[in-house]
Formats: structure tokens, sequence, C-alpha cells
């Protein structure tokens, strides 16, 4: 029997993310050919990978990070089947690992983000492979970027949600504190939207529908519908949009006065928002 050397099983949990014991056992069936034992623990992994395709896997992991110069940001949720897996230091690195390459590429969308090599394998590829060592269902669950003239990212402790938010100044008074600020505001109060303008109109239209049908069921006047409508709607405005909404660090002023008071020039040009639960 092959002797299989502890250098020789760290190489291959380096190369494939395997348990220590799972990595022996491959080199033992493999009588210590390494790629043979690589080989082995794909095949697991897409095994598992089939058998596991119809659970849910609704646990995870979400990390935000930016760019050494802050003008690029990207969030990227893997999902997994159990809080246990989510919670483990191996696989919160696995998903830190593709954060930090997607920022070293520059990668734009999801898509093109699978087809990065991790370890000198493609990332939609290690997906696989962690279902096998791992024994549940892995996926790339969501992946948001952001270019500004300054992006500020926040992780939400816990790792079920992240955000990331650009500013088009970078010389503002107190830039930082405000990047961290609104970022935390996304996280805390979940706007849809910077400011009603960039509502999709399909969700007006549906908000004054929402609005209109509440005001009939309450027995108000049919003339006096539009009206009452236009009045929810604002309401949602003020609740749904970041600039409209109440401060959370001072609530008797909204994100746009706190803005102005620090530079009337500072805009919010974009935001992400990545929740665990909102797969």
């Amino acid at each position: 029997m092959t002797k299989i050397t502890a250098a020789e099983v760290n190489q291959l949990r380096k190369q494939t993310g395997a348990g220590m014991m799972d990595c022996k056992k491959a080199l033992t069936e493999c009588d210590g050919d390494m790629e043979k034992a690589i080989d082995l623990l794909r095949k697991k992994g897409q095994k598992v990978a089939s058998k596991r395709a119809d659970r849910e896997s609704t646990e995870g992991v979400v990390i935000a990070k930016t760019n050494k110069n802050n003008n690029y940001g990207a969030v990227v949720m893997i999902n997994c089947e159990t809080d246990f897996v989510a919670k483990n230091e191996d696989f919160i690195n696995y998903v830190d690992s593709i954060v930090d390459l997607a920022i070293a590429n520059n990668v734009k969308n999801i898509d093109d983000l699978k087809e990065i090599e991790l370890n000198g394998r493609k990332i939609k590829d290690t997906i696989i492979d962690q279902t096998g060592v791992i024994g549940e269902k892995i996926e790339l669950g969501k992946f948001e970027v952001l270019e500004a003239a300054k992006v500020y990212a926040y992780n939400h402790q816990g790792n079920r949600l992240a955000t990331i938010l650009g500013l088009n100044d970078i010389k503002a008074d107190n830039l930082d504190q405000i990047g961290r600020e609104l970022a935390m505001q996304v996280a805390a109060m979940a706007p849809i939207a910077v400011d009603k303008d960039d509502v999709d109109a399909s969700v007006i239209e549906h908000e004054k529908e929402i609005g209109k049908e509440q005001a009939r069921l309450e027995g108000k006047a049919e003339e006096l519908l539009d009206k009452i409508a236009m009045g929810k709607l604002n309401k949602f405005f003020k609740e749904s949009t970041l600039l409209n909404q109440d401060f959370i660090r001072d609530t008797k002023k909204t994100v746009r006065q706190y803005l102005a008071e620090t530079s009337k020039d500072l805009k919010v040009t974009g935001f992400k928002r990545v929740m665990l639960d909102s797969k």
C-alpha cells in the first residue's frame, strides 16, 4: 500500500477544499496519484450535486468589499442548505475568496464571475466541488457590483446581509463617515431606489392601484380615489426611497437633508443590497 504523507494530504486539500480525511481517503484509493485523487473528489461533488439538485439552499453567506481605490464594490451571496455550514469558517473563507477574485478582476456580472478561476478551477466548477466536500447543495445565489467616484461596503454581523453604496464626490468633508452611515441606512431600511424618480413606473402604478383599492374598501367616494392614492404613494416614496427616508441617526431629518447639510453637491449615485432571505 502506498504511504500517504501529510504534505500530500495538505496539497490536495489546498487544491480541492476537501476535508483532511476525504483527501487522505482519495489519495489512498488512488495509490497516491494526485491527479486521480482530484478527479475522484470532483466526481464525488458532481454526484452529490446531482442528488441534491431539488433541495432548497436558503442559508448561506453574503460578503461585500471594495477595491483599493474604493471606486468599485461587489457583493457575493453563496447559498447552502443549513446554518451550520453557513457558520463554518472554511465556507466563509471560500466566499471571501470569491469576492476577492471579483474585486481583483473587476468583474461586471454573475456570468463572468462563474468563469473566473480559483486555484486553477472555474468558480462554477468549484461550486460543484464544494457540494461534494460539504455534502449540501451549494449555489452562487447573487452577485452585485457598483462603480462610483467613491464606493462604501457594509457587512452586517452574521454574514446574512451586505450593502454597497456609491457617492459622486471624493473630497467632501466627513466623506467616510457619510458613506458608512448611508450604507448602514440601506441595510437597515431596505430602500428600493435612491429617489422617487428612480422607482420603476410599473411599481408606481402598482402602488397607486393598491392605494385606490384600499380607499375603495374603506368606502371612500370614487371621485376621491385618485387623490387618496397619491397620498399613499407619497408615503410609499418616503418609506421606500433612500433620500426621502428618515435618517436613522437622526429621525428629525431625512437622508436628503443630512446630505445637504454636509455638501450641496454630494449625491448618492446608487446602491445594492443583498440579504440572504431575499433570494
